[in-house]
């Protein structure tokens, strides 16, 4: 994907390559339903997975984070900052970024590691 398609970069750390799964729900959607797939990039501040079901920007989800050096996943609220629609052949519909609101600084702290470790 082509970073300068993003617009205007706001991240506040660097992201990492990754593939780490990752399970998600809407807190504000009537559909209760929990999601699997997989990180694309991951920062303290948030990541960006793949997904075909459609987000909306500012949705709130729930996120599970199944770092495989963690004996538990890690579980934060973010918010959808930007949603673009995926190349055919990448196995999902759409690239969705995700911006962390709610994490423990514990947890922010975890994932430090882990990426430091990629």
């Amino acid at each position: 994907m082509d970073e300068a398609s993003l617009g205007t970069e706001k991240r506040q750390a660097p992201r990492v390559k990754t593939s780490i799964p990752v399970r998600y729900r809407e807190i504000d959607g009537a559909d209760g339903t929990s999601v699997g797939t997989l990180t694309a990039d991951m920062s303290t501040g948030g990541l960006r997975l793949g997904t075909n079901k459609f987000l909306s920007v500012a949705s709130r989800l729930l996120l599970h984070l199944d770092i495989p050096t963690l004996a538990k996943p890690i579980e934060a609220v973010s918010q959808v900052a930007w949603v673009q629609k995926a190349n055919e052949g990448e196995g999902f519909s759409y690239h969705v970024g995700n911006q962390f609101m709610e994490i423990t600084g514990r947890d922010q702290e975890l994932i430090m590691t882990y990426l430091k470790s990629c």
